[in-house]
């Protein structure tokens, strides 16, 4: 199995930018697409971006198309979350998963808070 662990987040003033990391370990000879999902206080956990296994596609949530890039780097097994132009309503818990889709998330890290405001 591939276990990821989540690290970057913190507290950034609307309009700001962070960069989150997601680091796998295990079985990462494997070929898997890598997900970033989130979850708001009191919301649902959900999906907001993910990546193939090439790091060549990429798909994203449309609440945050254009402001996030994902990206991968194979040789050190470690996915990349670029947040720009953070709204207040990105304010959640990130995780990340080797999953593409939500419902096929079967296990959670502790994942990384991001907290955006003034």
């Amino acid at each position: 199995q591939v276990q990821m662990e989540e690290s970057g987040g913190g507290l950034v003033r609307p309009g700001g930018s962070l960069r989150l990391s997601c680091a796998a370990s295990g079985h990462t000879y494997k070929r898997y697409a890598v997900g970033w999902f989130r979850q708001a206080p009191g919301k649902e956990r959900e999906f907001v971006a993910a990546t193939s296994w090439s790091g060549a596609t990429a798909a994203y949530a449309d609440s945050v198309k254009g402001r996030f890039t994902i990206s991968r780097d194979s040789a050190n097994n470690t996915v990349y979350l670029q947040m720009d132009s953070l709204k207040p309503e990105d304010t959640a818990v990130y995780y990340c998963a080797p999953k593409a889709t939500l419902s096929d998330v079967t296990h959670w890290g502790q994942g990384t808070q991001v907290i955006v405001s003034s």
